[in-house]
């Protein structure tokens, strides 16, 4: 279930039982006797859910990564903290945004709900806002026409789920004013053409042996991400609405396998 749904959920309950008793209990009890347990409880921790419910639906929001790919940016274990305002005022559980701010710009390394299942968080970063023609050609991006700039930085190895061992390319990757890491594998083919699935707006995009080209809709999202050979992305599953959309991914605070790591920023 929903953690933000099961924090309103306790909110509501807590906060009923205090109103309940502030109005209607605590007149009735005689002087001197204590409050029934479940009104005490009730009453101290109305104010704790109310204080982490507004700081994780407004401001931000702790997530773990589960997977590599996000490699070299984000590492599995990393726990990091996402902006929740960045993009918008949005109320909690609905997601409705109430108050407009910025859009996501190419570069950023958002989370949002999984499209075909959005009862899922993914990070990626994002590669098209909308209108942006993206083309994916040799492992390299072309956003309308213009080729997004790669300078090699040498080999990446890492071990995969204990046991891969991967090895690729990593290079320096100018997106707009925005300059990241990317990991990349020559031999590996741009898309798996048999891992498309039938998404809104497929029809924006084409596909064969040598590249994609799909054409942003209006109100979306596409995204990729940095491990460009080991990422499940728009490429596959389609573009990312702005409904949809949970935060900036900004600051890594933990990662139980790698101290060093706690305290970079996402970049």
């Amino acid at each position: 279930m929903d953690f933000a749904l099961i924090m309103f959920v306790l909110l509501l309950v807590t906060g009923a039982v205090w109103l309940l008793d502030k109005f209607a209990l605590a007149a009735k009890r005689a002087a001197g006797v204590a409050e029934p347990w479940w009104v005490e409880y009730a009453k101290s921790f109305f104010p704790v859910i109310l204080l982490v419910f507004c700081i994780r639906s407004f401001l931000v929001e702790p997530f773990k990564i589960p997977s590599g790919s996000m490699i070299p940016t984000l590492q599995v274990g990393d726990f990091i903290l996402v902006n929740k305002f960045t993009y918008g005022v949005r109320l909690p559980i609905i997601s409705k945004k109430i108050i407009p701010l910025n859009n996501p710009q190419r570069g950023d390394v958002m989370v949002f709900h999984y499209p075909e299942n959005p009862s899922i968080d993914y990070i990626k970063r994002v590669v098209g806002v909308p209108g942006d023609t993206i083309e994916y050609r040799n492992k390299q991006l072309t956003i309308n026409g213009v080729v997004q700039q790669q300078t090699a930085a040498g080999d990446y190895n890492y071990v995969e789920s204990g046991l891969n061992f991967i090895h690729t390319e990593q290079r320096s990757e100018q997106l707009a004013e925005h300059t990241h890491a990317v990991l990349v594998n020559p031999e590996m083919p741009n898309v798996h053409l048999g891992a498309i699935a039938d998404f809104a707006g497929r029809e924006n995009c084409s596909y064969d042996e040598q590249k994609f080209t799909c054409t942003v809709p209006t109100g979306s999202y596409f995204m990729m991400g940095d491990n460009r050979d080991n990422s499940r992305d728009s490429r596959y599953w389609g573009f990312v609405p702005d409904y949809q959309i949970v935060g900036k991914a900004f600051f890594i605070w933990m990662n139980f396998s790698d101290l060093k790591r706690v305290g970079l920023s996402i970049n």
